[in-house]
């Protein structure tokens, strides 16, 4: 069995749709916090278990001797390192084959805000003694779908990442790289540096949303404080503010920007454009 777990995130049922396309769905389990979510899935053959990171109880039989797991990281920051300790631990007992897990660019060196939690759980997984495969997932378009929003009705997309670069690539890309590997062999004890195939600079942003909306797009860059208040201002949680502050900063040192071509190779080809993305976001694709 192939066992996804969040299978019913944004992520997660572009993993599964993949697999579908591959694998007979009796041979996939979509791993969920709520089954009822998931209807749709057993409703095409897909198997269906409840797991919840923090309910140990739920993750008792979430794996059996010989499955193929891909650990979807959870999406609270700072929060991330029990629940992910848990999913590794109940997958060791019951002797699963492999376990991939998604963690972020450049993880034993990134400075991001989310860095850490994925540091942690690598280390645990590498500990385990589980054959594993980590999926190192670069910046995802789709993080800038507010800015190219924003910046079609407004004409003004805000920041604080200054000239810094970001390889992005979308949840489609990244899916698709987690279903070569989930399927695929040779990928254990794996690194996998995963990105987009062009770096890309937030003027750049701004440019492709102006090409698309037919008006003047400017980016503004401000100082990291001051994007941090406009975000709170805007109505995000202080904590979410902060993370999205401190991602723009590293991006501003280059941290995001890497193309080592990992993700292409998994997939077979090119990562999908960032015009693309744009044109999809402002509904002109």
């Amino acid at each position: 069995m192939i066992v996804v777990t969040g299978a019913t995130g944004q992520l997660g049922r572009l993993v599964v749709q993949g697999l579908l396309e591959r694998l007979p769905a009796g041979e996939i389990v979509a791993a969920v916090r709520n089954p009822g979510k998931a209807a749709d899935l057993a409703g095409r053959g897909v198997r269906v278990r409840e797991v919840d990171y923090d309910r140990p109880e739920t993750l008792k039989d979430a794996f059996g001797a010989g499955d193929v797991v891909l650990l979807i990281s959870a999406d609270e920051v700072g929060s991330r390192v029990p629940q992910h300790t848990a999913v590794v631990d109940a997958a060791a007992a019951a002797g699963v084959a492999r376990i991939s897990y998604t963690s972020v660019l450049h993880a034993d060196v990134s400075t991001t805000p989310v860095a850490p939690d994925h540091r942690a759980t690598e280390k645990h997984i590498a500990a385990s003694g589980l054959p594993y495969t980590f999926l190192r997932n670069g910046w995802y378009t789709e993080n800038y779908e507010a800015a190219i929003t924003q910046g079609a009705a407004q004409g003004t997309i805000y920041g604080s990442a200054g000239e810094g670069r970001v390889a992005s690539a979308t949840r489609a890309d990244y899916a698709a790289a987690a279903v070569a590997v989930l399927t695929g062999e040779g990928h254990e004890n794996k690194v996998y540096e995963l990105s987009g195939d062009a770096a890309w600079t937030m003027a750049d942003l701004a440019a492709e949303v102006a090409a698309a909306a037919g008006r003047q797009v400017a980016y503004q860059d401000l100082p990291l404080e001051a994007y941090e208040q406009a975000l709170v201002n805007a109505g995000l949680p202080a904590g979410a503010a902060a993370v999205i502050a401190g991602c723009d900063a590293a991006v501003a040192g280059g941290e995001l920007a890497d193309t080592p071509g990992d993700l292409r190779a998994l997939i077979g080809r090119p990562a999908t454009p960032l015009r693309d993305t744009v044109a999809a976001v402002l509904g002109k694709s």
